[in-house]
């Protein structure tokens, strides 16, 4: 990988994990191409873009997307290629078929299916000799029948889902009618773990831990996506993330919803093989670049200060603060946290926020689906075939 990565691409521009990945990959020195499906996503207003090109819409288009994809590693002298959404399945399926002259930041399609189906994910951490919680596999009405009696203790979630779309939070039996779990929707019931939620976001290079940071949501965008998140330290978290990357050599960034019981023990959840908001608690462009890219060592956090987006608070967190008396803790968060946009020198993505949430809200309003599920629409994996 060394000295093959001067240009690189990063698709997924309008997630801010893009963004942030951009401007440090830039301040090493790399030259930055971004790519995605919306028009005016927030990372190709930033200095660190050479160029942004727009693609085809990989859930709908998947052949024309990996033509794109193809024309443009050839046409922009691109080495490597670093996903940070669900748009990396799609690449790994392009991968997979074609000769591509990059090198993808991220493992085969297989091994990508297999940790963000959540129940083969969680087979898989058991035969690395892990701990997890009790997680049964529903592909009928008679697999929903047999554990509906103790519903009041799981949690139902669809194999295939992210930002905890449709999941139901230890619910009563009569709840469950509204789902109809198939071989072709599956879902999972799993014991609902009593505990403090953990947020991993690793990168790895052939099993060997990389980059690293752990922490915890304060405020969500609904029951998903963090929007203001704080660090944590926690060494049997740290043990678990190290022992999954080792175990399958994982190259590339992967992240992991985990949750730490009163006894210390740390389960894994769930796994998304993409990049998540714990990458913003790394500001160094040297250190950062060195170790996921070039021969460095593991490198470290440099972010003490709460992150978030501050659009975002208002947008929903202020509601939620509203709805259940948090305006004091609110407040707070807005003064304490440090908005993960800023950065020296570059100014215009605080700016591209209005535009990239308008293009977002029109999908939405089209399609009659929420801001949040519009955000993904298009690239979106839900299994093979």
């Amino acid at each position: 990988m060394p000295g093959a990565d001067k240009t690189v691409l990063i698709t997924g521009a309008r997630a801010p994990v893009a963004l942030h990945l951009a401007r440090l990959l830039d301040g090493a020195g790399r030259r930055v191409i971004l790519a995605d499906t919306p028009a005016r996503p927030i990372a190709a207003a930033s200095r660190a873009c050479a160029r942004y090109h727009r693609l085809p819409p990989p859930r709908f288009e998947p052949e024309a997307y990996a033509e794109a994809v193809e024309a443009l590693v050839r046409e922009e002298g691109i080495g490597l290629v670093i996903p940070t959404c669900e748009e990396v399945f799609h690449l790994a399926l392009a991968w997979h078929s074609r000769a591509m002259l990059a090198q993808l930041f991220a493992p085969g399609i297989e091994l990508l299916a297999e940790v963000h189906n959540k129940h083969a994910f969680i087979r898989l951490a058991e035969r690395l000799g892990l701990a997890v919680p009790e997680t049964v596999l529903l592909q009928s009405t008679a697999d929903l029948h047999a554990v509906r009696g103790r519903s009041r203790g799981l949690v139902f979630k669809p194999v295939w889902s992210r930002f905890a779309s449709q999941v139901l939070l230890r619910p009563t039996p009569d709840f469950l009618d509204a789902i109809a779990p198939s071989p072709a929707m599956p879902w999972v019931a799993q014991r609902f773990v009593d505990g403090d939620e953990i947020s991993a976001y690793a990168v790895a290079r052939e099993g060997r831990l990389k980059a690293l940071a752990l922490y915890r949501s304060l405020y969500r965008a609904g029951k998903g996506a963090g929007i203001f998140f704080e660090r944590v330290e926690d060494g049997a978290a740290r043990e678990l993330v190290e022992r999954i990357v080792a175990g399958t050599s994982w190259t590339g960034q992967i992240s992991f919803d985990l949750m730490c019981e009163a006894d210390g023990n740390v389960l894994p959840l769930e796994c998304n093989p993409r990049a998540v908001s714990g990458l913003h608690f790394f500001r160094d462009p040297a250190r950062f670049a060195d170790a996921v890219l070039g021969h460095g060592p593991e490198v470290i956090p440099d972010v003490v200060a709460p992150q978030t987006v501050r659009l975002a608070m208002w947008v929903y967190g202020l509601p939620a603060a509203l709805r259940f008396g948090g305006l004091v803790r609110f407040r707070k968060a807005m003064r304490d946290g440090q908005e993960l946009l800023d950065w020296p020198g570059d100014p215009a993505p605080v700016k591209a926020q209005w535009p990239a949430l308008a293009e977002i809200a029109g999908v939405a309003w089209r399609q009659r689906i929420s801001l949040q599920v519009a955000s993904t629409r298009d690239i979106e994996w839900n299994g093979p075939g």
